[in-house]
């Protein structure tokens, strides 16, 4: 086998591999976060939004700095749930960065710029989104 095929089909397995894998991954730590909300804390999103409702607006919490692993370690529902969220976002971003190798292989260059611009504003929405 020529090794452009090889490499093409290499890619073809692996990418459906690692966004199921992913995509696995993100449901088990969402299902495990409900089990762990639905056990322990039962009523914290209700609380929280009947206070929202009163006027007491809650502040974002804090991810950064290992605060989201040592909540994760403790069993903070809250915390699983936005980690399962997190590796939620790298489906689409691992799917368009697969595409983006694909199409430097094929030296496709429209697809490239299009993939590369796609790609960016991705990385960059997550950014966003975690920063503000």
């Amino acid at each position: 086998m020529p090794k452009q095929e090889e490499e093409n089909r290499i890619l073809r397995e692996w990418t459906p591999f690692l966004l199921r894998t992913i995509l696995i991954t993100a449901m088990i730590f969402l299902v495990v976060g409900l089990v762990l909300t639905y056990t322990f804390a039962p009523d914290y999103y209700v609380d929280r939004y009947h206070a929202v409702q009163q006027g007491h607006l809650i502040g974002k919490e804090k991810i950064g700095h290992g605060v989201l692993l040592g909540r994760i370690r403790e069993g903070n529902p809250h915390a699983v749930l936005t980690l399962g969220l997190f590796v939620l976002t790298l489906v689409p971003l691992a799917r368009v960065a697969f595409c983006f190798i694909l199409f430097i292989r094929e030296r496709d260059y429209t697809y490239v710029a299009l993939t590369a611009y796609v790609l960016a504003g991705l990385i960059v929405g997550v950014l966003v989104g975690s920063v503000g």
